[in-house]
């Protein structure tokens, strides 16, 4: 999601820091302002505090993270507010309460339990790698290049038939594009899970034919961590890191790290003046130039590669928060998508799906139009370029009760959602 940071932070928020100097949430208050139509009158109110914006709608609300020492002072303002959380410190350290991941049985999945708990990184490279060993005959682990510090972006082919030579119409989804997005890849992992368990191929494994036409019908590219360099920062230094960790450009501020991954695909990459920005201290920095980033240049690579050979049927790119399902364009709200009528349209019909499992409500539509403008936007990439018949991205939990910090006990009920939704609508297109 696009995110400003708009009010003075303290410098160790946007430097490099060694683990022991971890940024500190600790008294820090988030809240839903009502901005009655009018964000701008709210942001020229709040310039007398310092404060981190999280999810903005100038039309709706926008939510704040305020530092313990302008809390007082912000409920005096007199704005129409709702409590996110109380202390974002303590929040972030429940959410930080990891499950020991146990590994797996031999020929069996890991224990379902995974699903309980938020995980660091590592055991999280274990879980796939452990879905795969489950698996092994109709699965098959995958790279879509390199991180900026090196790391793998990772993955896993899932197909049916047993023959992954088969090439069958592609489904792609990867998340943790943004690094605070934390949900997105266990909501990834959730699906993943279900996909195999339902096939049947391995001991214990509940056989579901629904989902065995799934796997013989499309084979599934799953890319949990398109970012796991801002993931790792963000599980061990700022929780609410948004960025790849790129560094600073020369002749830039060079104490600002990061370029938005999902600002710097190569197409309509600065079309817009206010769908990414050219400021490298900005949360939403589209690089400088289209596809600069290895994260980017990887996934393009990969997707590109992918679409020579066989149709891409539905991409996803999934991110947290605010309840979405959006579809192309981002970069023109008067430019319509070919078939944007049909993915609309399809979209109500999953949103319906979505509130029927734990009454959720999903708001749909044109991303560029339900929500803001984007440029170089990955949705709008696979779509206009690479050819994807269906290209979305979902903004999963929640609406603003947490925000990006959501509690553990929510992962499994955003799996349940999720995993109906695009079940029906894989099987509607």
């Amino acid at each position: 999601m696009r995110f400003h940071l708009l009010a003075f932070l303290p410098l160790a928020l946007s430097t490099v820091l060694p683990r022991d100097d971890a940024v500190d949430y600790e008294g820090y208050e988030a809240f839903r302002i009502n901005t009655h139509g009018d964000g701008g009158a709210v942001k020229t109110q709040l310039s007398s505090i310092d404060y981190k914006q999280w999810n903005y709608r100038v039309d709706q609300h926008l939510d704040i993270a305020v530092p313990a020492e302008d809390c007082a002072k912000f409920k005096q303002l007199g704005l129409e507010w709702e409590q996110m959380h109380k202390n974002l410190g303590q929040s972030i350290r429940e959410e930080k309460q990891w499950k020991k991941y146990p590994g797996r049985k031999p020929d069996e999945l890991p224990d379902d339990s995974w699903f309980d708990s938020y995980h660091p990184y590592e055991d999280h490279k274990s879980f796939w790698e452990d879905l795969h060993a489950a698996f092994p005959k109709n699965s098959k682990m995958i790279s879509s290049g390199t991180s900026v510090q090196g790391r793998d972006l990772f993955g896993l082919k899932l197909y049916g038939s047993g023959n992954h030579n088969v090439q069958k119409p592609a489904i792609i989804w990867h998340s943790n594009v943004h690094a605070r997005e934390w949900i997105t890849s266990m909501t990834v992992e959730y699906i993943a899970y279900q996909l195999i368990e339902g096939y049947g191929g391995c001991k214990g494994s509940k056989p579901d034919a629904e989902v065995q036409s799934l796997l013989d019908t499309y084979d599934f590219y799953l890319i949990p961590f398109v970012n796991p360099d801002g993931f790792v920062y963000s599980q061990e230094v700022d929780r609410l890191w948004r960025k790849n960790r790129s560094s600073p450009p020369p002749g830039a501020n060079q104490t600002c790290y990061g370029t938005d991954v999902n600002r710097n695909w190569p197409w309509k990459w600065n079309v817009i003046r206010f769908g990414s920005s050219p400021d490298p201290c900005e949360e939403d920095y589209r690089g400088e130039a289209p596809g600069d980033t290895p994260e980017n240049q990887g996934m393009t690579a990969f997707i590109d590669s992918i679409a020579k050979e066989q149709p891409i049927k539905f991409y996803v790119d999934w991110h947290s928060y605010g309840q979405y399902i959006l579809t192309p364009h981002g970069w023109s709200c008067k430019i319509v998508a070919e078939n944007s009528e049909e993915q609309v349209d399809l979209a109500e019909e999953v949103q319906e799906v979505i509130a029927s499992v734990h009454g959720t409500n999903f708001t749909y539509g044109p991303i560029c139009e339900t929500l803001y403008a984007v440029n170089g936007g990955s949705t709008d990439y696979v779509y206009d370029i690479a050819g994807a018949e269906y290209s979305w991205a979902f903004e999963v939990r929640d609406e603003g009760k947490f925000g990006f910090v959501l509690p553990k006990r929510f992962i499994r009920p955003v799996g349940e959602e999720m995993w109906e939704g695009v079940k029906y609508a894989i099987a509607n297109m």
